[in-house]
């Protein structure tokens, strides 16, 4: 694994405070409320190193001791794209540190034979070619689904785009990071490898139906 967690443009977290959240969320015993909002958590802290490069500009602001400059995000600011449906668990902590940002959803459901994604819904923020886009989804499996959303916001005008999942397997950050190297890849925990039915192992079950209560 250390020639992926080498690779330029991906960044593996290892802060204590991230890891303990993850393995409260791979036990099994974790119920429903518990797992969103550590899922929520873990969102905001990947959140919080992630965004450590949104562009600044000064503006004037007045303190109750005078008036000075101090900075404040500039531009357009920031775009959270989940992919549906486990990805909507993450956005509230993302906006949990950027209240003021825009929201869009790409829908893709993984065909049960193939593994292979299929898109169903595409809406995103305008103008999304001026926005950082933070594309989120707590799985990064066999690839197939963070490379097609990519792909969609590339084909909507989007530019600086970042992937920030909480797990991964090293099959699905290979083929994302070799179809995208242009982009930002964030990982909680890179994990061992995908079984026979391209789940990550040991990895968490599915993350949907664990945030959403279905199973």
């Amino acid at each position: 694994m250390e020639s992926l967690e080498n690779m330029e443009n991906v960044h593996i977290f290892t802060h204590p405070l991230l890891q303990h959240k993850i393995s409260r969320l791979r036990d099994e015993n974790t119920g429903t409320n518990e797992f969103r909002k550590l899922v929520e958590e873990i969102a905001m802290l990947e959140g919080y190193e992630a965004l450590s490069d949104l562009p600044l500009q000064d503006v004037e602001v007045t303190t109750p001791i005078e008036t000075c400059m101090t900075p404040m995000i500039a531009g357009r600011k920031l775009a959270v794209v989940p992919i549906l449906r486990a990805g909507l668990g993450m956005v509230s902590g993302i906006l949990a540190l950027t209240p003021t940002a825009k929201v869009g959803h790409i829908g893709l459901y993984r065909d049960p034979e193939t593994h292979e994604p299929h898109e169903y819904y595409c809406k995103l923020p305008s103008p999304i070619e001026e926005r950082t886009i933070l594309v989120v989804d707590p799985m990064l499996a066999t690839g197939g689904s963070g490379v097609d959303a990519v792909n969609l916001i590339k084909q909507h005008g989007g530019v600086k785009i970042k992937f920030m999942c909480i797990i991964a397997a090293p099959e699905g950050l290979k083929r994302l990071h070799e179809a995208h190297p242009d982009i930002q890849i964030y990982v909680g925990h890179l994990d061992r490898c995908l079984n026979e039915h391209a789940y990550i192992c040991p990895g968490l079950g599915d993350a949907g139906d664990r945030i959403f209560g279905t199973k």
